[in-house]
C-alpha cells in the first residue's frame, strides 16, 4: 500500500522533527567528561566529573558530603580543578589539612546560596537590579551575580570574579553552575 505524497511529507516531517528534538530532552549535560543526572543529588553528580576532583577531594575533608547530600535545594559554584590550581602554590594542599579544617568550611561555604536558581533567573535578577544582583552564601559572605556580554559572572567579596562556563547542571537537590575561579570568602 502506497501512501498519498502530502501523508508521507507529513509523517517524515514528524519523524524527523521528533528525532531532533529527542536528544535535548534524553541527553542529560555533560560536566568533566560524565553525564550529570537531574535524579541523583550534588555529590552523587560531582564524584563523576574528571574536572571536580579537588572540589570532591576538598568537600570531603571539609565534612560536606552529607550536607551537599541532604535536601536542600543548593545553588553551588562548582569551581573546576584549573580554578582550584589557579590560586596560589600551595593553597589547596594547606587547605585540605585537618588543623585548617574550619578555613576550608568557610571556603567551600561561600561557592553555596540556599535554594535554586537558574542561570537565567541569575541574569534577570541581575539585569532587573540595575546590573548586579546580590546574595547570601551559606558562608555568610555576599556574592554578586552579574552580566557583562552577555555571559554571567559570580564576584566575590574580595573582587574576584568567576565566569559561569556551564550553568544549570540541575541536580535533586539543586543546582550545579560550574566556574572557573574559586570564590574567595573575606
Amino acid at each position: 500500500m502506497r501512501l498519498p505524497s502530502f501523508k508521507l511529507i507529513a509523517i517524515s516531517a514528524l519523524v524527523a522533527s521528533s528525532t531532533m528534538l529527542a536528544p535535548a530532552y534524553a541527553k542529560n549535560p555533560m560536566v568533566g567528561g560524565a553525564a550529570m543526572y537531574a535524579n541523583k543529588n550534588i555529590v552523587e553528580n560531582a564524584v563523576n566529573s574528571k574536572d571536580h576532583t579537588t572540589l570532591v577531594a576538598a568537600v570531603k575533608a571539609a565534612g560536606l558530603v552529607e550536607t551537599l547530600q541532604g535536601a536542600g535545594p543548593f545553588t553551588v559554584f562548582a569551581p573546576t580543578n584549573e580554578a582550584f590550581a589557579a590560586l596560589p602554590k600551595g593553597t589547596v594542599d594547606t587547605l585540605l589539612k585537618p588543623e585548617n579544617k574550619d578555613q576550608l568550611v568557610k571556603v567551600l561555604t561561600a561557592h553555596v546560596v540556599a535554594g535554586k536558581i537558574s542561570g537565567a533567573e541569575l541574569m534577570k535578577k541581575a539585569k532587573a537590579m540595575g546590573g548586579k544582583y546580590e546574595m547570601k552564601a551559606v558562608s555568610g559572605d555576599t556574592l554578586t551575580a552579574e552580566v557583562k556580554k552577555g555571559k554571567l559572572y559570580i564576584m566575590d567579596e574580595s573582587g574576584g570574579e568567576a565566569k559561569v562556563t556551564i550553568a544549570d547542571v540541575n541536580q535533586s537537590n539543586g543546582v550545579i553552575h560550574v566556574v572557573n575561579k574559586v570564590l574567595v570568602p573575606k
